[in-house]
Parts: C-alpha cells; sequence; structure tokens
C-alpha cells in the first residue's frame, strides 16, 4: 500500500477558501521540488555577481526562497511567493514538501494549483499528507487522527484534548495497556511449557491478577472518561423542544442574539432542524430549533416531527418551551412524556401576556422541573436562562491535565479489547485450556492495534481519513 500511495506526488489548496494575506499551495513527493521550480522563478540577488541558480541542487531544506510563480509557456507572472522548501525525511510526509506562499483568493491559489498540476502533480484526496505521514511511520493513527481534532476544535478545552493526543498521549496509553497484555501472554505461555501440579492454581491467579489491575482497570478507565467527557470534542446538544407557536425560535433568536429563524404568528413555520453555534463563557454548545410537535401535522411538518425526534436522542439538554398565558394542552404533556428520561429545563415562555398557567396547580412531573420565566418578545429571562444553560454544563467535573478521551472509534475498539480480556479473566477462572485463552488475549492486543494503526485495514484508514479536508 505504502509504495503504490508514494509513487505520485500530490498537490492542494492547504488554506481555507476565502480572501486574506496568505494562502498556501501544498506539494509532497520525490517530484515536488522539480514540480515547483518548473513553476517559480527566483528574485536575482542584489550582488550582480551572484548568478541566479537553476537546478534543485541548490535549494536547501528548511528554507525559504522569494519569487515569483510564472505560466513560461504564457510568459505571465501569476503572483509574488515564498518557497518553503522540506526535504525528506524532515517533513510532514517524510517526502519532499514544498510550499507555496502566495496571497490568498480564489482565483490565484487555483490558478498557480493548475499550474503545478499542468507540471504532474496529481490532486491530492481529502487527507492524504497526513496518511502518508501514517504510512511512512512518522505518527500513529491516533497521532492522525489529532490533527483533524485540533483543526475541528470548538473550545479550549477540545484544544487541549486534541493537542495531548498529537503529542502522544493516547498512543502512550494504548501501548500500556498492550504491553501489558505481551507480558501476560508471555506468562501464559510460559505455564504451558514448564507447568506442574504445584505452581498451577499460584499462576492463573498471578495472571489474573495481572490481567484485572494492568488491562481491565485500564480500558475500564479510558471508556469511563469517553462516556464523561467526549462532549467537549463537539460541544454540547442543546435542543429547543415544544408544540408550535409558543415562542421556541424567539427564544433560539434570543440566546444567539441575532434573527437567525424566521419569527411569524402562524404556527408550524418551523419544518425542519435550525442548528447554530453557541458559545458561553468558553463552552461550545450546538444550539437547536426543531419543528412544534403538535396533533393532526401536516406531511411537511411529519417529516420535521420525525428529525426532531431523533434530535432529542442525541441531545445533552432540552429546553422545553411552553406557553404561559394559557393552560397545559394535551401536546405539552405528550412532548414532557416523549423527553422525560432526558436533562431538561422548563422555558415559560410569553410572560408579557396575561398569566394562565398556574405552576402550583402542575402535577410534580412538571413542578419538579427547572424553570425560567421568559419572554421572548421584550427579551426578560434571557440572561437567567442562558445562565441556567451555562450552569448545568459547567457542573460537570473538569478535565485534568493529561486526560485520555478516546474518540468514538477508538472507544469501539477498547470495548472489544476489553471484552477479549474480560473473556480471558473468566476462562481463566474456568479452568480453560491455556490455548484457547491465548486466543482471546491475540485478539485483545489485535483491537488495540487498530488504534493505534499496528493492525491496518482498508477499511479503518477510509474511516480514518474521511473526515480530512484537502489539503491536510
Amino acid at each position: 500500500m505504502k509504495s503504490l500511495l508514494f509513487d505520485s506526488t500530490i498537490a492542494a489548496i492547504a488554506t481555507p477558501a476565502g480572501y486574506g494575506g496568505i494562502g498556501i499551495i501544498k506539494i509532497s513527493g520525490a517530484n515536488a521540488l522539480s514540480i515547483a521550480l518548473s513553476v517559480f522563478s527566483l528574485t536575482p540577488s542584489l550582488d550582480k555577481s551572484v548568478k541566479v541558480p537553476s537546478g534543485v541542487s541548490f535549494f536547501e531544506s528548511h528554507r525559504l526562497y522569494h519569487g515569483y510563480v510564472v505560466d513560461f509557456q504564457n510568459k505571465t507572472v501569476i503572483d509574488e511567493v515564498l518557497l518553503s522548501v522540506m526535504l525528506a525525511p524532515r517533513s510532514y510526509t517524510t517526502q519532499d514538501v514544498i510550499e507555496i506562499n502566495c496571497h490568498s483568493g480564489q482565483v490565484v491559489l487555483n490558478s498557480i494549483l493548475e499550474l503545478v498540476v499542468s507540471m504532474g502533480a496529481k490532486l491530492a484526496e481529502p487527507g492524504e499528507f497526513t496518511k502518508r505521514a501514517f504510512l511512512s511511520g512518522r505518527i500513529d493513527l491516533t497521532r492522525a487522527e489529532s490533527v483533524i481534532d485540533v483543526i475541528n476544535a470548538k473550545s479550549n478545552m477540545a484544544l487541549k484534548i486534541a493537542t495531548n493526543h498529537m503529542l502522544g498521549g493516547m498512543q502512550n496509553s494504548i501501548e500500556l495497556i498492550k504491553e501489558a497484555l505481551i507480558k501476560i501472554l508471555a506468562h501464559l505461555e510460559l505455564s504451558i511449557d514448564f507447568n506442574n501440579d504445584h505452581t498451577e492454581e499460584f499462576e492463573i491467579l498471578s495472571i489474573a491478577e495481572s490481567l484485572q489491575i494492568e488491562v481491565v482497570d485500564r480500558l475500564n478507565l479510558l471508556l469511563e472518561q469517553f462516556k464523561r467527557y467526549h462532549v467537549l470534542r463537539q460541544g454540547f446538544k442543546v435542543v429547543i423542544a415544544g408544540k408550535p407557536n409558543v415562542g421556541k425560535s424567539s427564544i433560539m433568536n434570543r440566546l444567539l442574539k441575532k434573527e437567525r429563524v424566521i419569527v411569524t404568528p402562524i404556527p408550524g413555520t418551523t419544518r425542519d432542524l435550525i442548528e447554530e453555534n453557541l458559545f458561553l463563557n468558553g463552552i461550545s454548545i450546538s444550539l437547536t430549533d426543531t419543528a412544534g410537535i403538535r396533533q393532526h401535522p401536516d406531511n411537511i411538518e411529519k417529516i420535521g416531527i420525525l428529525m426532531a425526534n431523533d434530535r432529542f436522542l442525541e441531545s445533552d439538554l432540552i429546553l422545553l418551551v411552553v406557553d404561559s398565558s394559557g393552560p397545559l394542552s394535551i401536546d405539552d404533556y405528550k412532548i414532557l412524556n416523549k423527553i422525560k428520561n432526558k436533562n431538561i429545563i422548563l422555558v415559560i415562555n410569553k410572560t408579557d401576556l396575561p398569566p394562565g398557567l398556574d405552576m402550583d396547580t402542575l402535577p410534580d412531573e412538571w413542578s419538579n422541573l427547572k424553570n425560567i420565566r421568559t419572554s421572548a418578545l421584550n427579551n426578560t429571562g434571557i440572561n437567567s436562562l442562558t445562565g441556567a444553560i451555562f450552569n448545568f454544563f459547567s457542573g460537570i467535573k473538569p478535565v485534568e491535565e493529561g486526560t485520555i478521551i478516546p474518540n468514538l472509534r477508538q472507544k469501539y475498539s477498547l470495548e472489544k479489547s476489553l471484552g477479549f480480556a474480560l473473556n480471558a479473566k473468566e476462562s481463566l477462572s474456568l479452568g480453560v485450556s491455556a490455548e484457547l485463552i491465548s486466543i482471546d488475549l491475540r485478539e485483545s492486543i489485535d483491537s488495540l492495534g487498530e488504534i493505534t494503526g499496528a493492525v491496518k485495514s482498508d477499511e479503518i484508514l477510509d474511516q480514518v481519513f474521511a473526515n480530512f479536508c484537502i489539503g491536510k
């Protein structure tokens, strides 16, 4: 796989679309420097006695060279640039890597990229630069995944987690467990060769104890950390729920402090999910407005309600909005019954109207909910609602420095490894043959290898690198 992948020289725009001071075209491969020089004209030295060089041998690694990107065939200068030269193996991919630092704008970036491709480079696939770094052995799969986590970090805490993984935190944790499993396997196989009646019971107890402390407990810790902290990677999910015309969209607009959602007095205006990011004192929140849930919806509303139900299941917190100007309806009760097992803040909206809802007379399932009274129309109670949301999430125990938090792919492999380790531990207590126990131990080791990439498969690599942007 490595040789086939590395036969080509790849190129891509490495900076986001848009306009700015600097844009970068990245080139990687055996022909990266020669291709770059075929479109590059070095600025002459101020010392007229110095001859402008030609050929790849002049260019030193980890140096910047000022010049121009030129379409020599059409005798056209495209842009003034800096050429960054990073020769193998001291580069991101371990191949020759050249970066053309130009002015940022889609026309100039695309023009340079098209010129580079016309000289023999191939357009890079998503994540292909990082994939080459992994396949060359410069980084393991956990560090490769941390690259996209750094890019996608939505909070300072998410960035710390990703950086920790980039520095090898997850890899080191996995290797520690893997080494313990290998030692246990060796111990078990040694007992097969040299076992006798006097040592058998002692060997079983010793192996079982090591398996519990050095493998099972450590795997459980990593899985517990995923359970408690995985939301820090992508932000917390808050969903606004309620029947039509209770002010859900107005509440969302007030929380975002902008007119994001269309608001009308006509029930059922919101038919689709509307999602925006909200930041509260460093906490990243994905805020979603949903279609109003009611009896006898039309066909379009039905689709929106089904989508809302799915989003309820994924949520970390639901803002249940009701109308304070009238009694609770059958729709209100049905919505609460649907979400009763979730975390809920009851938002009693439209307090600018004459009151029609008496909380003191409501059943416990309503009166026991944390509630905030608001008027989205007059923008009252919104600060209290914001504070309640922040307090809910800030109550989660902060992540300690150096804490390792697996991603979802890693979690599945950890669960597999744990399952095989527990099978082996149970088999020890049941007196199952050591040969069969060793199979479970090897499966546990291989499951950990899926996390770091020691056990490679096209399916795993496609899953990891499909989430990357082109140019990284």
